[in-house]
């Protein structure tokens, strides 16, 4: 399969597994291999074992589909809510397509958004990707946010220049958004704490 990011290969094959068994059907190595396209099963391996190591995976010796979500790590399943626009500011879409695994303590405070447009490309969210937001999270300058201006959403890096707040593309084809009264609501719907993509 084509090189990912450090870490981005294994959450994708996390993702996949968890909601595999949260399905009732565990998968197999190899069929986690003919899923990703990886080119041995060794390396399926070695990312599992990974995951066992971290606790967000347990197996049971001896089974080829013997992977299992540990007592250590329930995951809670989020929805995805619509579609967020990185680019110019679009109209929130608030219909769920589907939902994504995410750590139990997690789930009460987050909803996942999928992407649209190119704008955060240089931070390394593109078009298609879900992002993971929390809602409660605190929000510092530099942060991935999603914010809503008027009844539109962006997913944007939060400036904050002494008074004024900039919201800041990563992508120089795509202009910065400074919110004014004239905008109408202005509100910082949470920050974005993961991004997952299906290739």
């Amino acid at each position: 399969m084509p090189k990912t990011p450090p870490g981005e290969s294994r959450a994708r094959l996390r993702d996949f597994v968890l909601t595999r068994i949260l399905a009732g059907a565990p998968p197999s190595v190899r069929e986690v291999q003919e899923h990703f396209g990886f080119r041995s099963t060794a390396t399926v391996r070695e990312h599992l074992d990974a995951l066992v190591e971290a606790g967000e995976l347990a197996q049971e010796s001896g089974r080829d589909r013997g992977y299992r979500i540990p007592g250590g790590f329930v995951p809670g399943m989020v929805p995805i809510l619509g579609r967020v626009h990185a680019g110019a500011l679009h109209q929130a879409l608030e219909d769920a397509e589907g939902y994504v695994p995410v750590r139990a303590e997690r789930a009460a405070r987050s909803f996942a958004l999928r992407v649209v447009g190119e704008s955060m490309a240089g931070r390394e969210i593109h078009d298609g990707d879900i992002v993971l937001v929390d809602r409660d999270a605190r929000v510092n300058h530099g942060d991935i946010v999603v914010a809503l201006v008027g009844d539109e959403a962006t997913i944007k890096t939060l400036r904050k220049l002494g008074r004024r707040i900039v919201l800041e593309a990563a992508n120089p084809d795509y202009a910065d958004i400074e919110p004014t009264a004239a905008d109408g609501e202005f509100r910082i719907l949470g920050r974005v704490f993961e991004v997952r993509r299906t290739l």
